[in-house]
């Protein structure tokens, strides 16, 4: 086994070497960071060019991949009162086409390349990203500097209003028809003053954005996006000299943008406590607590954090120990939210619906927990524990190049120190008793704080208290047209024609994992590989569990029983057992699938046998107790609660209903009220006795660990005994005849989920229903498919569309799905049923072909970087008994399929008239108008 020196990077000490000032090429070397053994951190070179711009590289050649990221130092802190949400917007439009880069081409480029991509915004900055096969690194660069140096001549009017449209959809997706999806924003209005930065949300305001126009768009890139207010970060497989080369052609003829200073830190003051009302379509009442803290980067965050630990995170915590294991509560939780100009520190608890769902009561609590927080509850064994976890975090977020540069430009943006893990480790460890109780003492006992109610419509006697304040009407300036002249225009002057697309490199070679494979001597298959390059072990135990072995009436039992087996063992509680973990940095879960029930392991290299103690002792004497039955029951059927406010649940619900009728297949996998409340503690035993057995269990592992030692530590298992599982036989479905609407009413909802549903095929992997996703590729498969560019991009229905088919052993779906604005329902439909038709009876055309054969092909250099995805591989292959090389022989269909056997699927599995069409929305609205598409219509039921 490998140790830490011979598998981590990088140091916290940059190189003694003065700074290189490159004038040929105009960028300095600000810093080298070397690699030091024994300590977890990130090699890096940091470059600064003469327009400002930043320049972070990150050699690591153990895949053929790279990642690219451009973290600009503007969010929506950046914005003015009455422009909210313009961050956000532009982190759209960057996607919209460049001078250079035609409509929607970023995506399709990307995609073809064989990589991924994305944006995010948040409070303080905005960040675009790509991961890519090596030899598409310049490609890369060109994009990026051309939406960086030209992307205002490729904005217009026409561009702002349909990315408006889909911000809109956006946030009535994630906010409006989300429950407690107004939460946040709620808060935020409470607890900052009007005009604050963090007063608004990052998605904005809707009224703001349907007051402005391009223009204001426009003033606002000129003003934040230029070089010398961005970091570009890389890291894989690289030549750092050939790097440097193409940022310095790309990015250095780009002009520096207006100076940017830093913010002001401005951490909240409250006057007063505040009680504040959200009413929302819920069951379950929720309350948030919040406390004004510090800012990211004070001295005290760490002991702020080690304080939310202790008081709400985890078994161990005094929330779930006072609130949860009590059943007073549903969930509790503690934690601090930092950001660049403002902390907080917040409490947040669940309630049980029903007669007793009162805020009150538990306000009581936690205000009495809150307020009599002792030194004493401090416990060294607890800050023990919070530096185990956190050393071990520090080394998983070394296993993927993706996280390294995300730390890497976050680091840089905001301390202008790219490599902090171990000043954070240090940071961690200095935390003790005394600094954790004196934060507690600066900002918790005895100071204002906003509390938050959210409770269902027409309740708000249920508040923790009535409510003393509520968001003041805003005050907005009047509105200054921004007119074309007033705009500072830069434009860069290249000596290289930019139009062209760079050519690509020598295509990357792509090895496969080695495996290895063998049984034990009870019968367990165990398949393996040895991955190095960082000191961790991901193992997985898979036992024949899962929910389709649960009996008519009896639903919820492998979940059920899955969540007993980690609420403590013969010999010690749950609580004891999560403390051992958390000091080795380990995680043990159990989960149940629908075939499987798993037991997964993620652990340091040196800490693996230990934490395989723990699951030893779990799986081999649990303990069963009645009052721990007692509450994971509950909590069990709350969920169900839950899951029935929230619509996308609801579709998937009714997709089964309609699709397999009153079969197995129909189930949800977590049953329903009545087959969870006649569970009893016997069925988990009988459960257990009968399914947590050795035949027919599987291993996978991946990690630092070798096939002999890993043999070694298996002999543990090789006692145990138990039952074969039952032979699952697969049942005939009788899919749907003729075609309906299935309205499934979510009353007063502001957008409509909107599927078409038909009967597919069982897995495989090479086979026809392989083919089939490699038609629906062009059609429903990527973001520049046919599906979403029309409803997204080309109408503004919807912040998404897709389609997949979904298989497993014995059954498969094939669904066409988007959330879609409400007044948008029936012409979405239809759209979606021209789309499907369109392309049964017309086909791809060559162009799909091609694209669709470059970007699946190009995949594998993406897929085998990170334990997980290794894990991925391994865990198909066990399930579907596959080949080791299947992958070789999907890319060589891709390479090779003809456009007629993908026309001839297309034909086969689109034809709109065999889709059965299921709405999730406000059945009174939505009715009327869809009794216009002369298609039989009825309301469908979901099973409580």
């Amino acid at each position: 086994m490998l140790g830490l020196g011979a598998i981590l990077v990088g140091c916290s000490n940059p190189s003694s070497q003065a700074p290189v000032e490159e004038e040929k090429l105009g960028y300095t070397l600000v810093e080298q960071v070397e690699k030091q053994s024994n300590v977890a951190s990130i090699a890096y070179s940091k470059y600064v060019l003469d327009n400002g711009l930043t320049v972070i590289l990150s050699p690591d050649d153990s895949d053929p991949l790279v990642h690219v990221d451009v973290t600009y130092h503007v969010g929506s802190a950046r914005e003015e009162v009455g422009k909210s949400g313009f961050a956000h917007f532009f982190e759209h439009m960057m996607f919209q086409g460049s001078k250079h880069v035609g409509d929607q081409e970023h995506f399709k480029i990307i995609t073809e390349a064989g990589g991924d991509l994305n944006g995010t915004t948040n409070r303080d900055r905005t960040n675009y990203y790509q991961t890519v096969p090596s030899n598409q690194l310049e490609k890369v660069l060109w994009m990026e500097s051309d939406r960086m140096g030209f992307l205002l001549e490729a904005v217009s009017q026409r561009k702002f209003e349909i990315q408006r449209d889909t911000v809109k959809n956006e946030r009535a997706q994630n906010y409006d028809n989300r429950p407690y999806g107004l939460t946040w924003e709620k808060l935020g209005e409470a607890m900052y003053p009007e005009g604050h930065p963090y007063s608004w949300q990052t998605i904005g305001y809707v009224e703001d954005l349907d007051r402005v126009d391009v223009n204001d768009l426009k003033a606002f890139f000129l003003r934040w996006y230029g070089p010398n207010n961005a970091v570009l970060t890389i890291g894989g497989d690289i030549d750092e000299q050939q790097t440097m080369e193409w940022i310095s052609q790309y990015f250095g003829s780009i002009p520096e943008g207006p100076a940017v200073e830093s913010a002001p830190k401005q951490p909240a003051v409250l006057p007063e406590d505040r009680f504040v009302t959200l009413e929302d379509r819920i069951r379950q009442p929720m309350m948030v607590m919040g406390w004004p803290t510090s800012y990211r980067g004070a001295d005290d965050q760490r002991s702020l954090e080690a304080l939310a630990t202790i008081v709400g995170n985890g078994r161990n915590s005094i929330l779930y120990q006072e609130l949860v294991k009590t059943q007073k509560a549903l969930s509790a939780a503690a934690y601090s939210d930092c950001s660049e100009l403002a902390c907080n520190f917040y409490v947040v608890v669940m309630v049980n619906s029903g007669d007793e769902a009162n805020l009150g009561p538990i306000y009581d609590q936690v205000s009495d927990i809150m307020e009599n927080f002792t030194l004493e509850q401090v416990e060294q064994s607890q800050l023990d524990q919070i530096a185990g976890s956190a050393k071990a975090s520090s080394i998983f977020s070394l296993q993927s190049v993706s996280g390294k540069v995300s730390m890497l430009a976050s680091n840089e943006t905001f301390y202008g120190q790219p490599d902090r893990l171990q000043s954070n480790l240090e940071a961690i460890n200095a935390v003790d008793q005394a600094s954790v109780y004196q934060s507690y003492l600066t900002y918790v006992k005895d100071k204002p704080r906003v509390t938050l109610s959210v409770v269902p419509k027409g309740e708000s006697q249920l508040a923790a208290r009535p409510a003393n304040f509520v968001t003041p009407e805003r005050t907005l300036p009047e509105y200054q047209k921004v007119s074309e002249d007033q705009l500072d225009l830069r434009t860069a002057v290249d000596n290289f024609d930019r139009s062209v697309m760079p050519q690509v490199g020598t295509a990357v070679s792509v090895t496969l994992p080695k495996l290895y494979q063998f049984h034990t001597d009870n019968d367990v298959e165990v398949l393996g590989t040895v991955s190095s390059e960082t000191p961790t072990v991901l193992f997985q135990l898979r036992m024949p569990a899962g929910n389709r072995y649960a009996a008519i009436g009896k639903e919820g039992i492998a979940g059920l029983t899955a969540s007993m087996m980690s609420e403590g063992t013969q010999l010690r509680d749950s609580e004891e057992i999560q403390a051992q973990l958390d000091g080795l940095g380990s995680s043990v879960s159990i989960r149940s699938g629908e075939y499987t029930t798993s037991i997964t392991v993620s652990s340091l290299s040196e800490h693996f046998e230990e934490t395989l103690d723990v699951v030893e002792e779990a799986l081999f004497k649990p303990a069963f107790n009645e009052s721990d039955f007692a509450r994971i029951k509950q909590q069990a059927l709350e969920g169900l609660v839950y899951e029935h406010q929230t619509p996308s649940w609801l579709a998937s619900q009714a997709t089964r209903q309609v699709a397999f009728g009153d079969s197995f297949y129909a189930r949800s996998s977590d049953g329903t009220s009545d087959s969870v409340a006649s569970l009893t503690l016997d069925d988990v035993k009988q459960f257990y006795a009968q399914h947590y057995s050795p035949h027919g269990a599987q291993v996978l592992v991946v990690g630092d660990i070798s096939e002999r030692e890993l043999k070694k530590q298996l002999q543990r298992f090789e006692r145990w005994e138990g039952e074969t599982a039952p032979i699952l036989r697969r049942k005939t479905i009788d899919a749907p005849t003729g075609q309906s609407i299935y309205v499934v009413d979510k009353p007063r909802a502001p957008q409509t989920i909107v599927r078409l549903v038909r009967n597919g095929m069982p897995f495989d992997a090479t086979g026809e229903l392989y083919l089939s996703q490699l038609a629906n590729f062009n059609l429903a498969g990527n973001f520049n498919s046919r599906i979403n560019q029309n409803l997204r991009e080309d109408k503004g229905y919807t912040y998404g569309a897709s389609g997949y088919f979904a298989s497993n052993r014995e059954v498969g779906i094939v669904v066409f799905n988007a959330q879609v604005r409400a007044d948008s329902t029936v012409d979405s439909i239809k759209e979606i049923l021209l789309e499907l038709e369109q392309y049964s009876s017309q086909g791809m055309t060559d162009a799909e072909l091609n694209f669709m054969r470059m970007a699946v092909g190009q995949q594998d250099a993406l897929k085998y970087e990170t334990p997980g995805q290794k894990a991925q591989l391994l865990s198909s292959i066990l399930t579907y008994s596959l080949d080791y090389d299947y992958l070789n022989t999907r890319n060589r269909i891709a390479a090779t399929v003809d456009k007629q056997t993908l026309d001839e699927m297309a034909a086969k599995w689109f034809n709109p008239d065999d889709y059965q069409i299921v709405v999730v929305g406000d059945a009174e609205s939505l009715i009327p108008q869809l009794k216009a598409l002369n298609i039989p219509l009825q309301q469908l039921e979901i099973a409580p």
